[in-house]
């Protein structure tokens, strides 16, 4: 198998200048019992910024492209990440009620399609997923979406607790939403600027999450199934946000989506 070339950077000193300009990989290949003052240095950048990496065999490097890669290939976003804290002083200064989405531990890709599908549906603002443990925009992940990852801004962010404790100290109400919550999400306010945070269905979200989120709610439900997908629970907390803010801007014909 070979790689497409817009798809990942080979090579120390490449890797190295895509650090410099703030552009990281969603992870890094390394050959095993790689050596030398550079590659140690980039090693030491690697770990700091808390990029995935993986240590391999070199015979593996080899079958992904047959280019110099010196020892370390670094798979590259196929999207442009923002940055949290631009998005939200933006949001304010428009007059916009933000409306942001929190994944916590979705580690499958083509739950975060459907998840941004649902997102992008309802008009949330951006899509918040951690660097480390959470599934990445991939071509399947694209796919999934309809186009959605293309569309709404995803911030990619290396710690989510300090994510969390940012937009609550920008006035950001955060909400957890699964079924450790005691109150129904009918119940609470989501008319007011909100981030809603959601975990993978094995585990939900994180302790120490919801320990920072300090709120928790969940989806009524009337059956025997332990929880809801992801990307179900997701459409069902942002669309009754969006019902309590006044409905959306849209009226369109099913008949399209229902034949997909």
């Amino acid at each position: 198998m070979t790689l497409d070339l817009e798809s990942f950077i080979f090579g120390i000193r490449p890797l190295s200048e895509s650090l410099d300009a703030g552009k990281l990989p969603d992870k890094v290949l390394i050959q095993k019992g790689l050596q030398g003052n550079a590659f140690h240095q980039l090693f030491g950048r690697i770990r700091s910024l808390g990029i995935p990496y993986q240590v391999v065999p070199q015979e593996r490097l080899n079958r992904l492209t047959r280019k110099n890669h010196q020892g370390v290939i670094a798979f590259m976003p196929l999207i442009e990440y923002q940055k949290l804290e631009h998005i939200i002083p933006a949001l304010f200064e428009a007059g916009e009620t933000p409306l942001l989405l929190v994944l916590d531990g979705v580690t499958d890709v083509r739950n975060l399609g459907a998840v941004a599908r649902s997102a992008e549906c309802a008009g949330a603002h951006a899509l918040v997923i951690p660097q480390k443990g959470s599934a990445t925009v991939t071509a399947d992940a694209i796919k999934t979406s309809a186009g959605a990852l293309s569309k709404i801004p995803v911030c990619r962010e290396p710690n989510l607790l300090e994510s969390i404790a940012f937009l609550q100290a920008c006035g950001v109400h955060t909400l957890v939403c699964d079924d450790s919550g005691r109150t129904s999400i009918y119940e609470e306010d989501l008319d007011k600027p909100l981030a809603l945070i959601m975990g993978s269905e094995d585990k939900g979200v994180s302790p120490a999450v919801r320990k920072v989120a300090g709120k928790l709610a969940v989806i009524p439900m009337k059956g025997t199934i332990a929880s809801l997908n992801v990307a179900v629970a997701t459409g069902v907390a942002l669309f009754e946000a969006i019902r309590q803010r006044g409905g959306g801007t849209r009226v369109r014909s099913n008949k399209r989506s229902s034949q997909r």
